[in-house]
């Protein structure tokens, strides 16, 4: 009796262990499932190969032992051979997993293309380097730190399953017990590995990461050093050039010395970059490329006015003795080209309308910078041969006036003197065909009459010589005029102020006329 009590009280403790170390173990299991860890991954892989490859062990031997009977089983060897058939499918996709499951995180990452910082532009790709480096060296301790709190975890669970085992013999146990023992010796043996390719890795990366660091901070010295000397030559050129302007009173020296300046200055920031970098001849043409921006961007007016010249002279827009109108900063200039040299346009100022309706000067010889065929306005009046332009005269008439009288008086005007411009015209503009799309090339006179506030406006245009606009004008104005004059029924119309006493019309006495009339609209009291 004193036995069987001593059992049961031994027994009831033995039991609520065992209920406790179920408990911890599946809670062990389901931490370790949740992690989602890789190495449980990979090594869950390696697992599953070695089951399947087992597997289509056993199936072999199966389908040879059906297919040596003497009455075989077809439907069963037709469900054999698929199911190897599937399980030899599953291998091929596990094959990597064959040997050793983590060799892509043991495996020691190849150090290659190692960058040499030897100019400015590189240390951006010296930086990058290191990052990526550390970036390597920072993952590799991930997944050491990450193996590390697997094998802790199953350490205890060894620990515990080895306790259950003593305390209740199972085969379930026994098995999870050498699974478990299995795991962690496999993964013992890798973290060895990895401890050893991370301790590789390290000296190595630490020993390029060194060397570029070095190789960074001289550069950056010599970064430093190279803009105190570029900024003392632009502080030299700037003290020159106030010097010039206090001291040269005449703008074009002047304007000439700050350009000889600014390509002294130039040239020393190329020969000091030339002299910093010139051991590197590989980044020889990249320095030399800098350079030349530098240069471009302060010679710009100088470089653009080449570049001019070169499209004046290869374009054909303009050639000496063209008649040509330039507009600049509300300024207009109408004149012929006398020459056309690699900077400047040279053009003498003719008598012209514009002359005469906006300067009222002439006779100047006007500079046009080359560089100003990108920027302004050109207006060529003699381009691919031409020799003539259209003018027009404007004139008004009153309200009652006979208007389509006026408009032959001004048709037959401008016909009588523009006839021979019209046929150089229509010549000329038909030879232009073979070039240019044009598809209005009527140059007869044309005449049109507007509504204005203060009577009828007649408006004839025509062809006259690009290079005497004004005496053509003149003519066909005074032509216009006379014969307007001696129509009793065609009144001008303009802005004037008349007190009419004598009992006539106010309009040359002619008959027919209220007396009293004043024409246009705004005539003033």
């Amino acid at each position: 009796m004193l036995i069987a009590l001593l059992c049961l009280a031994y027994t009831q403790p033995n039991s609520e262990r065992i209920t406790s170390l179920h408990l911890e173990i599946e809670a062990l299991d389901k931490k370790l499932v949740s992690s989602n860890d890789i190495w449980l991954k990979k090594y869950a892989n390696f697992e599953t190969y070695n089951q399947i490859y087992k597997e289509i062990g056993v199936i072999q031997k199966d389908l040879n032992h059906l297919k040596n009977t003497k009455t075989p089983d077809s439907l069963k060897i037709s469900l054999l051979t698929h199911k190897l058939e599937t399980l030899q499918r599953q291998k091929e996709l596990l094959e990597e997993y064959k040997t050793n499951p983590f060799k892509e995180l043991i495996e020691k990452p190849q150090i290659d293309n190692i960058p040499s910082v030897t100019n400015p532009i590189a240390i951006i790709g010296g930086v990058s380097f290191i990052k990526s480096l550390e970036a390597q060296k920072l993952a590799l301790k991930k997944n050491q730190t990450s193996l590390e709190n697997i094998l802790a975890d199953l350490d205890k669970k060894y620990t515990l399953l080895s306790e259950l085992n003593r305390l209740e013999k199972s085969e379930a146990t026994t098995k999870e017990l050498y699974q478990t023992q299995t795991r962690r010796l496999e993964l013992q043996s890798t973290q060895n590995i990895l401890k050893t390719t991370i301790d590789i890795y390290s000296k190595d990366s630490d020993e390029v990461i060194q060397r570029l660091s070095a190789q960074i901070k001289s550069q950056l010295f010599k970064l430093i050093y190279i803009g105190l000397a570029i900024l003392i030559s632009i502080g030299i050129a700037l003290a020159l050039k106030i010097f010039v302007r206090r001291y040269i009173h005449d703008n074009e020296r002047a304007y000439t010395a700050s350009k000889i300046v600014n390509f002294f200055n130039i040239s020393i920031i190329i020969l000091i970059l030339l002299f910093a970098y010139l051991e590197n001849v590989t980044y020889l043409v990249a320095v030399l490329g800098f350079a030349s921006a530098g240069l471009a961007i302060a010679m710009k007016d100088l470089f653009m006015s080449i570049l001019g010249w070169s499209v004046i002279i290869i374009g054909g827009s303009i050639h000496v003795g063209d008649r040509i109108r330039v507009c600049k900063d509300g300024n207009v200039y109408v004149g012929d080209v006398l020459d056309i040299s690699m900077l400047r346009i040279t053009m003498y100022e003719d008598v012209t309308l514009t002359t005469y309706m906006e300067n009222r000067r002439a006779g100047r010889i006007v500079f046009v910078p080359n560089n100003y065929i990108f920027t302004t306005m050109f207006s060529n009046y003699t381009h691919g041969g031409m020799k003539t332009v259209w003018d027009g005269i404007d004139f008004s008439i009153t309200f009652d006036s006979n208007y389509k009288k006026a408009l032959k008086i001004a048709s037959e005007a401008a016909t009588k003197y523009s006839r021979g411009y019209t046929e150089i015209t229509r010549k000329q503009l038909n030879k232009m065909r073979d070039k240019y799309s044009l598809r209005n090339s009527s140059v007869e006179p044309k005449t049109f009459s507007m509504i204005e506030p203060n009577g009828i406006k007649i408006s004839v245009w025509y062809q006259t010589n690009a290079y005497a606009t004004l005496s053509i004008r003149s003519t066909i104005s005074t032509e216009i005029i006379e014969n307007l004059l001696k129509e009793p029924d065609i009144f001008i119309a303009y802005t004037t102020t008349k007190l009419i006493k004598d009992g006539t019309d106010g309009f040359a006495n002619k008959p027919g006329k209220l007396q009293g009339f004043i024409a246009p609209d705004d005539d003033k009291d």
